[in-house]
């Protein structure tokens, strides 16, 4: 063990802040920390938006699901795949670049690349003794992002994360068990005792929230997931990523 997989392992999501902000020097290394990552060929497809707006604030965290600690944490830091930046790059060496600018596998790289930074970002700001939550409810209506943030073609707001001063900090969810997860030289042949991992998880799952609620929730992991994949949650996102100019082709 040491301090980085101590912070690692002690994750939990923060959605109760402290009325305090984040100082210019903290978002300054908690981004710095985010460039630190790895990207794929050093093409650094993402962008990092800081949003201090209070009415900006108050708009995402609506778009959001009304999830107000959207509005009231120390800083928003919105994560974005951003291929714009390599359109411009292509007007200025005269290289025919929108194939590969609209391409899958490039809007993969941005999103690849956002993300890489993004961890890299939280786990910063958590060895500051930091909480943070990520916000996947930005994607809810991301054209009304995009016009509150001025986010150009060939960019995608992907996620927000949400930083501060924890005022109250939940019980860690307990995750898959590693041999669920992890498996050495192919994928997982025995579709029985994959369930029989899944069953065995929901069982932990349902004492978690027994436990946690006193009785007042039950539901097991798979429960939540299939009511989760049965909403068809979000499904204009194809039409929306293409009208931004990517994953065209």
């Amino acid at each position: 063990m040491n301090p980085v997989i101590e912070t690692i392992l002690a994750h939990r999501s923060v959605r109760s802040f402290e009325d305090r902000e984040l100082s210019k020097e903290q978002i300054e290394t908690i981004v710095r920390c985010a460039q630190a990552g790895s990207t794929s060929s050093y093409v650094q497809a993402y962008s990092i938006i800081g949003v201090t707006d209070d009415e900006k604030k108050k708009q995402l965290a609506e778009i959001a699901g009304n999830q107000m600690y959207v509005a009231d944490c120390g800083h928003l830091f919105v994560f974005c795949a951003d291929l714009h930046r390599h359109e411009v790059i292509g007007q200025m060496e005269q290289a025919d670049v929108l194939p590969s600018v609209e391409s899958t596998e490039k809007f993969m790289v941005g999103v690849i690349d956002a993300t890489i930074a993004a961890q890299n970002a939280a786990l910063a700001a958590e060895s500051m003794g930091l909480g943070i939550c990520y916000i996947g409810g930005l994607r809810n209506n991301l054209p009304a992002v995009c016009e509150i943030l001025h986010i150009p073609e060939r960019v995608v707001p992907l996620f927000g994360m949400v930083v501060g001063y924890p005022k109250k900090i939940n019980q860690q969810k307990p995750r898959l068990p590693i041999e669920h997860i992890y498996s050495e030289n192919c994928y997982p042949q025995n579709e029985s005792e994959y369930i029989n991992q899944l069953e065995d998880f929901n069982k932990i799952v349902q004492d978690y929230y027994i436990k946690r609620t006193n009785g007042k929730r039950n539901d097991t992991w798979t429960s939540q997931v299939a009511k989760t994949f049965e909403k068809q949650s979000r499904m204009y996102m194809k039409d929306f990523v293409k009208k931004q100019g990517l994953n065209k082709q």
